[in-house]
């Protein structure tokens, strides 16, 4: 199941979208409760069904979810529920206890809809580079069409209930995942996560909640939702994401006239290492392609196309590893086939 995204070339990852030098993605998540269920804490296993039913009825109506596919998780195997969490397609609470939930995705993986994590409904649209109002547009005109086919639970005073109190109102989470090396070389990095902070937005990794910031990757999202209109919501981020990406660039522009020398050695040491290993770990292959990525961002280095270094980016997860692969495979196995991997797609 789901081989076909291991070749998929039009999704979110080919570093075809505004500014995808420094802003990897951008995404745009709503979440919904059907009226008249429980939430899927207190929802019986016979109420998720019923909920299963009625979304995977509703979704083939919507013009925005015509190429998309419904799958119950429970007859998603463990691996390709952690493929689809390395494709940023699923959270982490999605993979585990499976029974009752669902998934509805579309065939580019810009789309994707949880059924029964912490929501009836997790939607959400992501998209290459920095481009929050297309996805804003998309994820805006499949919320419209399902909200005529089922009633959301809504109080006027409020806006959209939802478990968590921080969703509440608009229900709206906005992201942006940005690669930041440059920051993180000169040491900035931390005083711009503190300041994100102090204004109320969240700071992750690159796999989400709960995850380390691997490869100098960072995703930035807003922390609440209620009293904030989503063009408000969209306003904020635009804007903060802004500031960081200039704060990015300004960090390059100093690497490059303070430490050029050591920074073209860091580069070609970086692409050295990835086109000879044997044997490499996920965390330093993630660390070198960083640095790889900012060397073509930069000039240093030009015969490396950006959608390889973003494929390579996810390929080199476990689950794919093993999906590429067709089987279960040992750490060490995975370090192997994970060396040949980048030495096949890095080596002119």
């Amino acid at each position: 199941m789901f081989e076909d995204f291991l070749t998929n070339k039009q999704n979110w990852l080919n570093g075809k979208g505004p500014y995808s030098e420094i802003v990897f993605s951008s995404r745009i998540r709503l979440a919904r409760n059907i009226a008249q269920y429980p939430f899927p804490s207190r929802a019986t296993l016979h109420q998720k069904e019923a909920i299963l039913k009625e979304l995977g009825e509703a979704y083939a109506k919507v013009r925005g979810l015509k190429k998309s596919v419904f799958v119950r998780m429970e007859d998603v195997e463990e691996l390709d529920r952690q493929f689809l969490l390395e494709r940023h397609l699923i959270s982490q609470e999605h993979t585990q206890s499976p029974k009752g939930k669902g998934l509805i995705v579309s065939s580019d993986e810009s789309t994707a809809l949880m059924i029964n994590e912490e929501d009836h409904l997790r939607m959400q649209v992501i998209t290459s580079g920095f481009d929050l109002n297309s996805s804003w547009q998309a994820l805006s005109a499949i919320d419209n069409e399902l909200s005529k086919l089922m009633s959301f639970a809504f109080l006027p005073e409020i806006g959209y209930l939802t478990v968590c109190p921080t969703n509440v109102g608009t229900s709206l989470r906005v992201s942006c995942m940005l690669h930041l090396p440059a920051l993180v070389l000169t040491r900035r990095i931390n005083k711009i996560l503190e300041f994100l902070t102090r204004i109320s937005f969240t700071t992750r990794g690159l796999f989400g909640e709960g995850t380390q910031a691997l490869g100098d990757f960072f995703q930035i999202s807003n922390q609440v939702s209620l009293g904030h209109s989503e063009s408000e919501l969209l306003a904020d981020l635009t804007s903060v994401v802004n500031q960081v990406r200039e704060q990015e660039i300004d960090a390059r522009s100093v690497l490059l006239k303070k430490h050029k020398l050591n920074l073209e050695d860091n580069v070609w040491r970086a692409l050295g290492i990835l086109q000879n290993s044997r044997l490499i770990g996920s965390k330093e292959a993630l660390s070198h392609l960083s640095m790889l990525s900012l060397g073509l961002d930069l000039g240093i280095i030009t015969h490396v196309l950006r959608e390889t270094i973003n494929g390579l980016f996810v390929l080199i997860q476990p689950a794919h590893l093993q999906k590429q692969e067709g089987r279960t495979l040992k750490e060490g196995e995975r370090d192997y086939i994970r060396a040949e991997i980048l030495r096949k797609n890095l080596t002119a």
